[in-house]
C-alpha cells in the first residue's frame, strides 16, 4: 500500500458544546453512533483502523468488500462503521462484531452486516487533503462518493443551523447520537479537537445500589471508583449503569458517606447474580464479557435506600449508553418510585430517510 496519507492516523476529534452553534461558517452533519473508522484503500488493498489506530479489518470483511467495490481506486476516508437493525442503529449489536474467532466473525458478517458512512476526506488519488479547508474536502467527497446507496454511504451535511436543529431533534429516533459541527475553513488536524459535538442532555433519578473501588484505591486510603445505579421495573431493581468521574477528595468522602448502607450480597436485590459470572445481555454487575476480560468487576452492595439525580445523554437498550454524571442527592425521593417511566421516550425515525437523502 502506497498512499499520500499512510497509517497510523489518529482522527480529528470534537469538543462538546451546548446547543447548535449559530455563529455561521459551520457545516453540520449527523453524529453517527458506531465505531470511528479510517479507510485506507489502494486498489484491492483495504485497511480499516479505529480511533486509536488499532486494526478493524478482520472484524468487518463485508465492509472491506464494499470498500473495494464502491470507493475510489485510491483514497483515505474518515467515517463510521455502524450496524442497523430495521430502521435504527444498534450499537450493542455492533459491539458483538469484535470477536476473536474467524468463524464467528464470518457468521455475524452475514447475519448482522455492517455498513460504512464517510464524512471526511484525507486523500484521493495522488493528493493529500489534510491541509485543505473542509469546504474543499467536502466538495471532493461529494464528487467522488455521490450516489452511494450502501453498504457505503456519504453522510448528509447542511450549513443551515435550523436544519441542524431539526436533525438533532429527529434523528435520535433512528439511533443517532446528536449533531457534529465543522468549521468550513478548517484543515484536517489529526487528534485535535477542532470540531464541535452537540449531544442530548437529560436527567433521571436513580437508586444507588452499590459501588466499586477505584483502581488507585489502597487499604490505607480506600477510594470509591464508581457508583452502581438502578431503576425499578415490575418490582425488580434493574442495573442501568454507573456514575463516576469524582475528585480524589470526593471519592474518599463518598466511601464514608455510604458505609452505613453496606450489606451482604444475600440481602441485596442483585444477590441472585452472585452465583453466575458469564456474559449476559443486561451486563449486570459482577459478570464478565469479552469487553471486561481480566478486570475485577466485584462490587460492594448497598441497601437501595438512597436516590441520586444523574445526567445522561441517551439509552442503549435499558441502560445508559455512557457513564452518568453525578448531579445531586435526592433525599425527597422514595427509591421504589424510581422507574423507567420517568425516562424520555424518543420518537422513532426511519434510518433509511437519513441514508437515502442527499
Amino acid at each position: 500500500m502506497d498512499l499520500p496519507v499512510m497509517p497510523p492516523v489518529r482522527p480529528m476529534l470534537a469538543k462538546s458544546v451546548k446547543g447548535v452553534p449559530r455563529t455561521g461558517g459551520l457545516s453540520f452533519e449527523p453524529k453517527w453512533d458506531g465505531f470511528r473508522c479510517l479507510v485506507f484503500k489502494d486498489g484491492d488493498e483495504v485497511e480499516l483502523t479505529s480511533r486509536n489506530t488499532k486494526p478493524l479489518t478482520r472484524y468487518f470483511p463485508e465492509v472491506v468488500a464494499a470498500c473495494r467495490e464502491q470507493l475510489p481506486e485510491r483514497c483515505v476516508l474518515d467515517g463510521e462503521i455502524f450496524v442497523a437493525v430495521g430502521a435504527k442503529l444498534e450499537f450493542e449489536v455492533l459491539q458483538e462484531r469484535i470477536h476473536p474467532a474467524k468463524s464467528r466473525v464470518d457468521l455475524l458478517a452475514e447475519s448482522t452486516p455492517a455498513s460504512y458512512v464517510a464524512f471526511d476526506l484525507l486523500a484521493l488519488g495522488e493528493d493529500s487533503y489534510l491541509t485543505r479547508e473542509f469546504s474543499e474536502r467536502r466538495a471532493a467527497l461529494e464528487e467522488a462518493l455521490g450516489g452511494l446507496t450502501g453498504p457505503c454511504y456519504l453522510t448528509r451535511t447542511t450549513t443551515d443551523p435550523e436544519v441542524a436543529e431539526e436533525w438533532f431533534q429527529q434523528f435520535e429516533g433512528a439511533g443517532l447520537d446528536g449533531v457534529v459541527a465543522k468549521p468550513l475553513t478548517a484543515p484536517y488536524e489529526e487528534n485535535a479537537r477542532t470540531m464541535f459535538k452537540i449531544k442530548h442532555v437529560r436527567t433521571a433519578d436513580v437508586v444507588v445500589a452499590g459501588y466499586r473501588l477505584h483502581k488507585n484505591s489502597t487499604e490505607e486510603r480506600p477510594l470509591l471508583g464508581s457508583l452502581l445505579l438502578g431503576l425499578y421495573a415490575d418490582g425488580k431493581l434493574q442495573h442501568i449503569g454507573v456514575s463516576a468521574s469524582f475528585t480524589e477528595v470526593r471519592r474518599a468522602e463518598l466511601l464514608e458517606e455510604l458505609k452505613p448502607l453496606e450489606c451482604d450480597i444475600a440481602e441485596h436485590p442483585w444477590g441472585e447474580w452472585a452465583q453466575w459470572a458469564i456474559a449476559n445481555p443486561d451486563r449486570v454487575p459482577g459478570t464478565q464479557s469479552r469487553w471486561s476480560a481480566g478486570k475485577d468487576l466485584s462490587f460492594t452492595p448497598l441497601h437501595p435506600e438512597r436516590v441520586l439525580e444523574v445526567g445522561y445523554d441517551h439509552m442503549e437498550g435499558r441502560r445508559f449508553r455512557h457513564t452518568a454524571q453525578f448531579k445531586r442527592w435526592r433525599p425527597d425521593r422514595d427509591p421504589a418510585s424510581c422507574g423507567y417511566e420517568q425516562l424520555e421516550e424518543v420518537v422513532s425515525y426511519d434510518l433509511a430517510r437519513i441514508l437515502g437523502a442527499t
